[in-house]
């Protein structure tokens, strides 16, 4: 697998300006390596933990609990009725009581906690651990995820994502957005956490029954991140992660949010709308998308008519966007 280009911390001005435009992700190390976690993180994780219960707000979290024999793996069931493991609501102080008993065993379950809002689970922590990348204060969702050694499947984001390491390790592989053909996508609408995933396991491939996945194999990129470093993914990127460690911390910011679901919903309506009609009436769709959606100058599509008249075709706007959200509410509402 190839490395994800390590670059230099920089500013926000400047990652706007050289490298969001790339779409490929990246790693910065040492961006947040005077973080008071970070720092208490050299001293073990029982100093780390100490310093995140200082910011505990009391709010309960959702954990996922998967049995030693799932190898951290947090996935469906083998006959994909349901999941391998179970959710349960804890407190951060009994979440963190939990990771020290298990620290201990040679072969514990797997506990995770993840997405948990940053504010209201750990308030005060953001104003103590600045991340100016992430643009600024409310513009960004802080989520904080908390666990031992366990996996999270192959899934993207639909918005672009800032990971940053606090405590432990985590490995992050990645593949393009166009490996999605080589990655066996599992079901779009019941998934293990939100997103769909891939049902092949990076880690441990079986290329007997998921052939294609060797190409994705070959586009794959790599990255061990410390406590400090950081990653930026781009929305749509794949990437699955392993935590490490027998206790780990990572903060991430979802940022440029797609609204309405973005492109995703998009997709899974026009798999209701258009995948299932005759070939010649899915090429004549395909037109239409290339027309307005995917050529380059798509935003010349309605050039020859009057700015004021152009409705949803217009340009970008906060106005032309609540026309486009009228005029799919009231088709959708319409008998």
């Amino acid at each position: 697998m190839t490395p994800v280009e390590d670059i230099a911390p920089t500013s926000p001005a400047e990652f706007e300006q050289t490298v969001r435009p790339g779409f490929r992700p990246v790693v910065m190390r040492g961006v947040a390596r005077d973080w008071p976690l970070v720092r208490a993180a050299e001293g073990g994780a029982e100093a780390a933990l100490a310093t995140l219960s200082r910011y505990d707000g009391g709010a309960r979290i959702e954990v996922m609990a998967a049995p030693p024999a799932e190898g951290g793996r947090f996935f469906y069931a083998p006959d994909m009725d349901g999941f391998n493991f179970v959710r349960e609501q804890a407190t951060l102080a009994g979440f963190i009581t939990k990771l020290r008993d298990l620290a201990a065993q040679p072969a514990p379950p797997a506990i995770y906690a993840g997405a948990a809002s940053l504010p209201a689970t750990l308030p005060g922590f953001a104003a103590d651990h600045p991340f100016p990348l992430a643009g600024p204060e409310g513009d960004a969702a802080a989520r904080v995820w908390l666990g031992n050694a366990t996996q999270v499947a192959t899934h993207f984001d639909m918005s672009d994502n800032f990971a940053v390491v606090a405590v432990g390790r985590r490995r992050f592989t990645l593949f393009p957005p166009d490996a999605i053909g080589d990655l066996y996508i599992g079901p779009l609408d019941t998934t293990p956490a939100g997103q769909p995933v891939s049902m092949v396991d990076p880690l441990a491939p079986d290329l007997a029954r998921f052939p294609r996945f060797a190409a994705a194999q070959a586009r794959a990129l790599t990255a061990e991140l410390e406590p400090g470093d950081a990653i930026y993914i781009p929305t749509l990127w794949w990437h699955h992660v392993a935590a490490t460690e027998p206790i780990n911390v990572l903060v991430n910011y979802w940022h440029n949010d797609a609204r309405q679901g973005g492109g995703f919903l998009a997709l899974v309506h026009a798999i209701l709308a258009i995948r299932d009609r005759p070939e010649p009436e899915r090429a004549a769709w395909r037109a239409w998308f290339d027309h307005m959606v995917f050529r380059a100058d798509a935003l010349e599509s309605a050039a020859h008519i009057p700015l004021h008249a152009r409705g949803v075709t217009g340009l970008p706007s906060p106005e032309r966007d609540a026309m486009i959200r009228r005029f799919i509410a009231q088709v959708i509402s319409s008998p």
